[in-house]
């Protein structure tokens, strides 16, 4: 039986042309690194507002925002390195997800998110801090042989 796998140089692929058009295009701010699904939403409204550094990976359905049309917003979005937005997460405009962080999925964020944090919930709220991840908000120790008992 044939994997999925086969066919990851295509998902690479599409992810580095995808992030080449956002940059030069819509004039977004997407590190080469970035990792961003086929199904998640970056705002096109204000897209120089979208910033997303080295290493961050950004999952299926998440939606970024960079404007509230209802109020007159129009601010940026900054996702610094190393972070983890989680399936179907809003990030709201002129919000800051500090480096080294992970949002929940299907959590709101309202509010800035101090780095090394992990948020979640409607409203996103911390649940905890000082936590030590890798590239594209994955922890150290999930690379880690489990130790026999």
């Amino acid at each position: 039986m044939r994997s999925l796998n086969q066919l990851l140089w295509l998902q690479r692929f599409i992810n580095k042309a995808r992030i080449a058009f956002y940059n030069r295009f819509w004039g977004m701010d997407l590190h080469p690194t970035v990792k961003v699904s086929l199904t998640a939403k970056l705002d096109r409204t204000y897209p120089k507002g979208v910033h997303i550094k080295a290493y961050s990976y950004i999952t299926f359905g998440a939606t970024i925002l960079t404007h509230d049309r209802t109020r007159g917003i129009y601010k940026d979005t900054v996702i610094e390195e190393n972070c983890f937005i989680g399936a179907r997460a809003i990030i709201m405009p002129g919000i800051t997800v500090g480096h080294n962080s992970i949002v929940g999925a299907g959590a709101v964020v309202t509010k800035d998110v101090p780095p090394r944090s992990i948020v979640a919930g409607n409203p996103a709220e911390i649940i905890r801090t000082d936590i030590e991840v890798g590239r594209y908000g994955r922890f150290l120790s999930a690379d880690k042989p489990k130790s026999a008992s």
